[in-house]
């Protein structure tokens, strides 16, 4: 008797198991994981133009600008902390979907695809038809990306870029690393998320160290890709199941 009760225990028990890792690979006990990628997907290709190249303005993007005639001799001049914290902020223009930005006298100016710098030197250029010798500042203020770490606690934060040149190592240092991802699976989503590109960088390695010195842009999305976790998950996934087994053969077991 107890021989085929044990012999339906065991039973069951594999069948479970077998089960459960038939699903391993699926969605079932990766449902967090986001943003998959066909086996033989073809990620975007690294260039040196794009590991070193600065922050780049973009459609959408809002540019804190000041304007100085004199080469700024007005900034020199101010010795007060009132006046400091009056011409601490610019006016905030917005940068439409067509690049352009709409800007006292000279009206649409197209910043798109410049650097802070190239586009400080270019309103210089333009407005000194205007003005007497002008001193641009310009800076984008709503330069933000999305983190995803990978890891269980739901830790996504959206990092606002305040240095030009901030690289995925910046961002993923901000956000606490990567303790429970996967460092060999790094997505780097860019641009518009109709038509994105996708880069897979590789931090396992050396050689991936160099990708992610990368400049970040405004909109970037950094995605970790969670560990699996394979055995855990089964464990989880079982255990309510095998509790309720193994209660029923109990009593079937005791009432035999």
């Amino acid at each position: 008797m107890k021989k085929l009760y044990y012999k339906k225990f065991s039973q069951v028990f594999v069948l479970i198991i077998l089960l459960v890792l038939g699903f391993s690979s699926c969605k079932i006990l990766n449902p967090t994981q986001m943003l998959r990628t066909p086996k033989n997907f073809d990620y975007a290709k690294f260039s040196d133009t794009l590991l070193t190249s600065e922050y780049v303005i973009s459609p959408r993007d809002e540019i804190d600008m000041r304007i100085y005639t004199l080469d700024g001799e007005k900034l020199i001049e101010i010795t007060s902390s009132t006046n400091m914290q009056m011409q601490s902020r610019g006016i905030i223009y917005k940068v439409e979907t067509d690049g352009s930005v709409k800007l006292p006298l000279i009206r649409n100016a197209i910043l798109a695809g410049m650097t802070e710098k190239e586009a400080e030197l270019h309103l210089e250029e333009v407005y000194s038809k205007y003005l007497n010798d002008p001193f641009v500042q310009l800076n984008v203020v709503n330069k933000k990306v999305v983190v995803f770490p990978g890891n269980e606690g739901g830790n996504a934060k959206v990092l606002t870029l305040k240095n030009p040149q901030t690289t995925l190592f910046d961002a993923l240092a901000e956000v606490g690393g990567i303790a429970d991802g996967r460092s060999d699976r790094i997505k780097l989503i860019r641009g518009d998320l109709k038509n994105p590109d996708i880069f897979l960088i590789d931090l396992s390695t050396i050689r991936g160290m160099t990708e992610a010195n990368l400049t970040l842009q405004a909109n970037d999305i950094i995605i970790v890709q969670p560990r699996a976790k394979v055995a855990q998950k089964i464990l989880r996934e079982i255990t309510p199941y095998l509790s309720l087994i193994t209660t029923v053969l109990v009593v079937y077991g005791l009432f035999r």
